[in-house]
């Protein structure tokens, strides 16, 4: 655990499980197209507090850190590591989400780069992907600022409402 400016990062656990699914229905809400869930799907989950108690409960292989300013948790991210053991040299970083009201003051790339750090510690890691809408550019510079390189996109990776958005495909070797 950090503290940097009044900003603590920690991982989470199921006790955290209240304040990250609000965030998380917020993030749904507020940038539909950076997620494959949507928001009614969420909901629809009768055992929506149990499922992300489970969800928050760390391993080796699946852990979700968040960043709070104070006590409030203001941006969430999850690191995911690959099963099958051709792949268990890569994890994905997905869930990436910080509430507005807290963007473009550093929080995110402190966040994700204690990810990335963690991310170290974790024997025969070797390599971190991630998707990333391709007109988010403010994400996008945020990632390449940590050392991702886009090495493809897709072309129309997402459709909501009839409108379909690119992803860019990004990798950070470790």
């Amino acid at each position: 655990m950090s503290e940097i400016h009044n900003i603590t990062i920690r991982i989470l656990g199921p006790e955290d499980a209240e304040p990250f699914i609000a965030l998380r229905l917020e993030a749904l809400k507020a940038n539909p197209e950076a997620f494959s869930t949507t928001y009614e799907e969420t909901i629809q989950d009768k055992n929506l507090l149990d499922t992300w108690k489970t969800r928050l409960t760390p391993t080796l292989d699946l852990f979700t850190m968040g960043a709070f300013v104070g006590d409030s948790l203001v941006a969430v991210a999850t690191l995911k590591r690959e099963t099958y053991a051709k792949l268990r040299h890569k994890a994905s970083l997905v869930g990436v989400y910080s509430t507005p009201a807290q963007r473009g003051k550093g929080i995110a790339k402190k966040l994700i780069s204690a990810i990335i750090e963690k991310a170290k510690e974790l024997d025969g890691l070797e390599q971190i992907n991630l998707t990333v809408a391709s007109d988010n550019m403010a994400a996008r510079h945020l990632y390449l600022s940590l050392g991702f390189q886009v090495f493809g996109t897709e072309k129309n990776a997402l459709k909501q409402d009839g409108a379909y958005s690119d992803e860019d495909y990004m990798a950070l070797a470790l």
